[in-house]
């Protein structure tokens, strides 16, 4: 492989403490963003979730999927084109990954894909073999991508953030406020039946330590589209509040500690985890409704 110069300066520019997959999958997931513009994906489309925080707000945890939700609801859409656009774009900067399509699940609207790629090999084509510590030559690297083609909401505010790497491009995302609505619909919605997603809790713990206030008005719209809430139900900050005590007291926390320990370098961080430190953080939740705060 012949790898642009550009991504051996972010490789060069990550701390060595930073574990060597971790520098390779956020390469790939920017290097992937990079593909997804140069094919005018954002023109329809928003980037959000985890990785968003990561990459557009300096969120201090790893994060393996990319997702996206449309602009405005479009059950026709075709997220096939701007995979082949944006694979064809990793292989430009020497990246060689299959991509695996997933057909949209016609429940939940959602498309969803894969890109693969045995990661001792990608790490030998960009680092000297002695240089390359615990990973398996069997081991494979993959991200998730998926799209939301029936967001609840077609009129959010929309913001443009930079991202600086490999080149300097821009993305599309939602505020802030729009974005912890997700986050917020997740920590009070999402099946836990499998495992508890710690993750979702940290960011909500991080969204708090900024002050951020949570978009009532999206939540809502949220929670009516998975039938969390009766269509015109009362859910305002108290009822919200209601709802998260409820659910941290359904948390196994030594279970949720371990989902996140491996995305975050200072694991020291969780000592703190259990229901009572929850119950308090939550008390400083901002929430707004439109646009009142």
């Amino acid at each position: 492989m012949n790898f642009d110069l550009s991504i051996k300066q972010m490789l060069e520019s990550y701390s060595d403490a930073m574990p060597q997959v971790d520098k390779l999958r956020e390469i790939l997931q920017q290097t992937a963003l990079l593909g997804l513009t140069r094919h005018h994906f954002f023109e329809h489309a928003v980037f959000y979730g985890g990785t968003a925080l990561r990459i557009l707000y300096g969120l201090d945890r790893y994060s393996e999927d990319l997702d996206f939700s449309l602009l405005k609801p479009d059950l026709d859409f075709n997220f096939s084109p701007f995979l082949e656009g944006m694979n064809r774009e990793l292989g430009a900067f020497g990246f060689e990954l299959d991509v695996a399509i997933r057909e949209k699940n016609s429940e939940t609207g959602i498309w969803s894909a894969f890109l693969k790629a045995n990661t001792f090999s990608l790490m030998l084509s960009m680092y000297e073999k002695t240089k390359i510590k615990g990973i398996h030559p069997d081991q494979k690297i993959q991200i998730k991508l998926e799209i939301d083609t029936t967001p609840p909401l077609d009129h959010l505010p929309l913001e443009s953030k930079l991202v600086k790497n490999p080149v300097p491009f821009y993305v599309s995302t939602y505020t802030l406020a729009d974005l912890f609505a997700g986050k917020m619909h997740a920590v009070l919605c999402r099946n836990w039946q499998r495992r508890v997603k710690g993750r979702d809790w940290y960011d909500l713990v991080w969204y708090i330590q900024k002050g951020t206030p949570v978009n009532l008005v999206h939540l809502r719209k949220r929670m009516e589209q998975t039938k969390h809430l009766f269509l015109g139900e009362k859910f305002g900050e108290k009822e919200l509040l209601e709802r998260l005590h409820k659910r941290i007291d359904e948390i196994d926390w030594g279970l949720a500690k371990s989902d996140v320990a491996l995305f975050i370098a200072d694991k020291s961080r969780l000592d703190i985890w259990s229901s009572p430190f929850f119950h308090d953080v939550v008390e400083h939740l901002r929430c707004m409704d439109g646009m009142n705060v």
